[in-house]
């Protein structure tokens, strides 16, 4: 049986590829990681070899391992409360299979050129995210509190003598319960005032963000 050593390297090139961007994920504790990173990434990149040696059209495979690699994104989306999770890791995936297809067909400078900067945003551009979050955060907050042992006003007066920037969105009463929803603007520690504030508070029954 005939070996072709090129295809033996871009397979391993793909592993290394998606185990390195695996492990990143990984350390972060995401849904997608280490294995899962390293199969989508070999597995694009066998497909595109196979679909340049047994068809006339390789790019009918490569368009349907764009579709698939979809599918498998979005099962590592879901929402939390009034918050997505797993953009990246889903952003992630679909570059795992990008990768490897260009590495299948053969595009060694191109596929290393994008791991890098797919590497580049993982490990460093998240430091300058991280820099902005810590800024401004703009998070909602439901607040329930009981009707005949507080009012939003004195809830609204501690936040001005933190100098807390907001905006009632909405408030609503059900039996003798009340909830607002306001729209809290400052940094991350702002933030941690806001949640002592609520956490030491008495007559708030329940908050989420």
């Amino acid at each position: 049986m005939h070996l072709d050593y090129e295809n033996i390297i871009r397979i391993i090139g793909a592993f290394t590829a998606g185990g390195l961007m695996g492990i990143e994920r990984e350390f972060r504790g995401k849904p997608a990681g280490f294995r899962t990173m390293i199969l989508i990434c070999v597995g694009s990149c066998l497909f595109a070899i196979v679909s340049q040696s047994f068809t006339s059209n390789p790019d009918r495979i490569a368009a349907n391992i764009i579709s698939g690699v979809g599918f498998i994104g979005a099962g590592v989306v879901f929402k939390e409360g009034l918050h997505v999770r797993g953009i990246t890791s889903a952003a992630t995936i679909w570059m795992a299979a990008a990768i490897g297809m260009a590495l299948g067909f053969g595009l060694y400078q191109i596929a290393i050129i994008v791991w890098a900067f797919v590497m580049a945003t993982l490990l460093i551009i998240i430091k300058v995210e991280e820099f902005f979050d810590n800024m401004k955060q703009v998070k909602v907050y439901n607040i329930s509190y009981n009707l005949n042992e507080y009012n939003y006003s004195d809830l609204e007066s501690d936040f001005d003598n933190l100098n807390i920037k907001y905006i009632r969105n909405n408030i609503s009463k059900q039996r003798e319960t009340i909830k607002v929803i306001y729209t809290i603007t400052v940094s991350s520690n702002k933030h941690e005032d806001v949640n002592k504030i609520l956490l030491e508070n008495p007559s708030i029954i329940s908050y989420d963000v």
